[in-house]
């Protein structure tokens, strides 16, 4: 049934869960996997003047690939392809999708805390009113030690 799974990553502690969610996927209907982190560039519109998109999106790649290799890492010997993009992130993870011929997008129903956990959410929801592929949503919890912060 599932052959392409794309499992969106923002590096969240969170994303073990889904991690493991996809990796029982990919097991049952021997799919291949795809991580993707998505640079939110709208996210950078009110830096200062001073700063350079250059060094920031330098930065933003680097965690990207952080949070893919860690992604890999936790589905262990599953076939994973990996990918970093620039844009919008639930655009960008539906455009991925259909690219590469995904069968379904599993995510989590929110990753980061604070702003970020709302903003992740919204992410979530937007992929699935416009994913035309099954969207597995994965509900996932804060550490206990985040959630006393928020």
């Amino acid at each position: 049934m599932y052959d392409r799974i794309l499992v969106p990553t923002d590096g969240s502690p969170s994303i073990a869960t889904v991690a493991d969610h996809a990796r029982e996927l990919s097991d049952v209907h021997g799919a291949e996997l795809h991580a993707l982190y998505v640079v939110d560039t709208g996210s950078f519109a009110t830096l200062p003047v001073e700063t350079t998109w250059e060094g920031v999106s330098g930065l933003m790649r680097e965690e990207g690939e952080q949070a893919v290799d860690e992604f890999t890492e936790m589905v262990s010997d599953a076939p994973v392809e990996t990918a970093i993009r620039e844009g919008n992130p639930s655009r960008e993870i539906v455009d991925y999708a259909d690219e590469h011929d995904c069968d379904a997008i599993a995510m989590g129903t929110h990753g980061r805390g604070g702003i970020d956990r709302l903003l992740l959410g919204s992410v979530a929801e937007r992929v699935i009113r416009t994913a035309p592929m099954p969207v597995v949503t994965v509900p996932v919890s804060e550490p206990e030690g985040e959630r006393a912060e928020s």
